[in-house]
Order: structure tokens, then C-alpha cells, then sequence
């Protein structure tokens, strides 16, 4: 769902919302305009786990996330060298605010200001003390260049006092040059990855023992889920397929089966791109999302992840340029065997017994099913087992009937 709001000022502001819900995967998206063009952009996600005291002396924690009601009021692109803010309103139970100062070359977050008010009851159930509590932030140490967008997929986490704040997926780039957004990047250090190089040590080899290797534990091969999403009363896209998680960054390997039975889904339909998301207590989102091509085809095109994993901390994905499970609309498509989705560099999804098609559903039923390259593989083999056979019965004919012929000829010279 896409809202926009429309400001006037002196300056011509124009602010743009993308909200939760929608097929891109930034929960939060803000261009401010001037006179000039844009004058800060930003799309980030962010969530706030805070904790209160309720009535009957015992503490709450409420994670406020993905809210429907988003307001952007106060949100100002300033002037040449301060008072450019972004401000984000969740209804009446949360105020968040951060200001940017420019110096010389750079720029930075002057502070965030953070406020929850917990006479919301419907955020804040039973809390004992009604009003509203301010938590700030400064964060002058970290410097932003000008004329580049700053990029930060890792999560960012804050504690302050009984408040987490968690952001992630951010680009940002306040006071803009000449109304356009740069396409150069700043990357966080925490998105930088930490190359190290072993140091060289000479010792004496020891002499070979024959302690046999333990065999790894195979990972169980993952159940297989139906997922559907309708539009209307109408089913609009079907997958069936089992899922397993594989995130091999260097200081957390991980690998997670997805199980359907405790696994919700959702979803939209709209005339060229279609979505699948999942979620349950370790996956707060998973996102499929399909898109046409201009040659009446379908394709896997993004996927985006955010989730928690063993050890508690969080892990964010995004890929917006991909190109797997290509069919024609019409029909669904197809692979048996297990097929591995690369999202990044970090990230693989492995599937099984994958089935899906999330255009042109008949009926709540799949259409014929385009099969992928690996099981078409299958039956080129006995194809080819035939055909050298086939091949093999032509020449021992042919030196039968060669031979024979010689052989009525010689009969014939006498």
C-alpha cells in the first residue's frame, strides 16, 4: 500500500511515504524536495523494544515494529548547514527524531530523539506511570561525506535505559547537491568484510596418527509447505515447496529448516509482481518476490530476510537483482530436485520438491508445470542411452547385410 503526503511551504515540500506492506522491502521511505530537486533521502527499517512497569508491579517489553500508522510531520530539509531532520510519528505511542549538522566536507547525526508515551494504552497495556518518556541519543562520532549516499545493511542495535533500538537496511543522504541523489556509497565498517590473513608459523610436522575423522551430522532434508495468497476470494499465487536457510558468515554458520506447521504466510498480488512472506518466532519476514518479464515470463527477482539466529543476534538480506525459476505465464514452474537461490554472498536458500506459480492461477489449481534444467537432465539421460543404442543396432545391421552380400557374390563367380 503506497500513501503520499503533500506539504506546502515556502520551498515546495513534497514528502513521499512507502509503508510497511508493500512489495519493496524497506519499511521506511523518505524524499524530502526543495526548490531544487531533493534535499535529504532516506529508506531505512527500525524497530524499538521497550520495557515499562504495569500496574500490578511487574514489567512488560513490547516490540513496536512495522506500523500502519506513520506520520512524518516536522520532517524539514533545513537550511545550507543545520536544521535538516527526518521526524517519524507511530501514532500517538512514539516520536522519533534525528538531526543532521553539516561541517566542512561532511556531515553527521547531531541526535536521536526518542520518545514513547505510555498513556497509549493499546501500545503500552497496564502500564503504571501514564505520560510521555524521552530517551536520546548522540552520535557526533560517526561522520557521513557529502555527496554520498550512506549505506548500512548490518543491524545497528542502541541500548539505552529500558530501550532497545534496532535499524537496519539503511541509505541515507541528507543535504543533497543540485536536487539529485548521489550513486556513490559510503559502507558502514559493519558492512565491510573483515579480511584475515593467517600468519605463517614453522613447526616441526608431527608424525600422522590414525584417529579417524568424525562424519558430520547431515542436516534432515526440510518438510515440504503449501503456501497460497488469494486476492479477493481468489487464489492469485501457489507454492509448494521445503526451505532451508543457510547463512555462512564466517562467525555464525547457521543453517535453519523452515517448518511449515509453525510458519505463517501472507502475501500480494498486483499485475506484475507478486509476493510470498513468511514468518514465525525466528523469522520475522521472508520475502519472495516475482515479477513479469516483457516476454510474457515469470521470475524469482527478490528476496529479502530478517531474522534471529541461535545466538540472539539479528541477520539482514536483500536482493533486488536476481533470476531464478523463469517460466511462461500461464504455467508454473517446476524443480524436484534440490536447487540452491544464492541471495547473497552470505545467504542461500536451498529447496525441495519446488513448485510454484504466482501469476494466472486457475481455479485455486497449478497449470502445467515448466520443469527446471536439473530434472530435465533426467530424461535427456535415457534419450541418449537410446539413441547411442539405436545407433549401435544401425551399424551391426549394416555389417550384417555388407556381409552378406559379399558373401552371395563370391557364390556367383563359380
Amino acid at each position: 500500500m503506497r500513501f503520499r503526503l503533500t506539504r506546502v511551504s515556502g520551498a515546495g515540500l513534497v514528502l513521499f511515504c512507502l509503508l510497511l506492506g508493500a512489495v519493496q522491502s524497506y519499511a521506511l521511505q523518505l524524499n524530502l524536495t526543495d526548490s531544487k530537486g531533493t534535499c535529504l533521502f532516506a529508506k531505512w527499517e527500525m524497530n524499538f523494544t521497550i520495557s515499562y512497569e504495569t500496574t500490578n508491579k511487574t514489567h512488560k517489553t513490547v516490540t513496536i515494529s512495522e506500523p500502519s500508522n506513520v506520520t512524518y510531520n516536522g520532517s524539514s530539509c533545513g537550511n545550507d548547514r543545520n536544521g535538516t531532520k527526518i521526524v517519524v510519528q507511530f501514532g500517538s505511542a512514539i516520536s522519533w527524531e534525528v538531526n543532521f549538522t553539516k561541517e566542512a566536507s561532511y556531515y553527521f547525526i547531531d541526535s536521536i530523539l526518542l520518545s514513547y508515551n505510555t498513556s497509549d494504552s493499546t501500545t503500552f497495556p497496564g502500564a503504571a506511570d501514564k505520560g510521555s518518556v524521552p530517551v536520546n541519543n548522540s552520535l557526533q562520532t560517526v561522520k557521513f561525506p557529502l555527496n554520498n549516499i550512506y549505506r548500512c545493511n548490518s543491524l545497528l542495535i542502541f541500548n539505552t535505559d529500558s530501550v532497545v533500538q534496532r535499524y537496519w537496511h539503511i541509505h541515507l543522504q541528507a543535504f543533497v547537491e543540485n536536487g539529485t541523489v548521489s550513486k556513490k556509497e559510503h559502507v558502514c565498517e559493519e558492512d565491510i568484510p573483515v579480511t584475515t590473513v593467517a600468519p605463517i608459523i614453522h613447526t616441526t610436522v608431527p608424525s600422522p596418527t590414525t584417529t579417524p575423522t568424525p562424519t558430520p551430522t547431515p542436516t534432515p532434508t526440510p518438510k515440504v509447505g503449501n503456501y497460497n495468497v488469494t486476492n479477493g476470494n481468489a487464489t492469485c499465487l501457489l507454492a509448494t515447496m521445503g526451505l532451508q536457510l543457510n547463512i555462512t558468515e564466517e562467525k555464525v554458520p547457521f543453517i535453519f529448516n523452515i517448518n511449515p506447521a509453525t510458519t505463517d504466510f501472507t502475501g500480494k498480488c498486483l499485475p506484475q509482481t507478486a509476493q510470498l512472506r513468511l514468518n514465525n518466532s525466528q523469522i520475522k519476514y521472508l520475502d519472495f518476490i516475482f515479477a513479469v518479464k516483457s516476454e510474457n515470463r515469470f521470475y524469482l527477482k527478490e528476496v529479502n530476510v530478517s531474522m534471529y539466529l541461535a545466538n540472539g543476534s539479528a541477520f539482514s538480506v536483500s536482493n533486488n537483482n536476481l533470476s531464478f525459476w523463469d517460466a511462461p505465464l500461464g504455467s508454473s514452474y517446476m524443480c524436484n530436485k534440490e536447487q540452491v537461490v544464492s541471495v547473497s554472498r552470505t545467504f542461500q536458500i536451498n529447496t525441495f520438491n519446488l513448485k510454484v506459480q504466482p501469476f494466472n492461477v486457475t481455479e485455486g489449481k497449478y497449470s502445467t508445470a515448466q520443469d527446471c534444467s536439473a530434472d530435465e537432465d533426467n530424461f535427456l539421460v535415457p534419450i541418449a542411452v537410446g539413441a547411442a543404442l539405436a545407433g549401435v543396432l544401425t551399424l551391426v545391421l549394416l555389417a550384417y547385410f555388407i556381409g552378406l552380400k559379399r558373401h552371395h557374390t563370391g557364390y556367383e563367380q563359380f
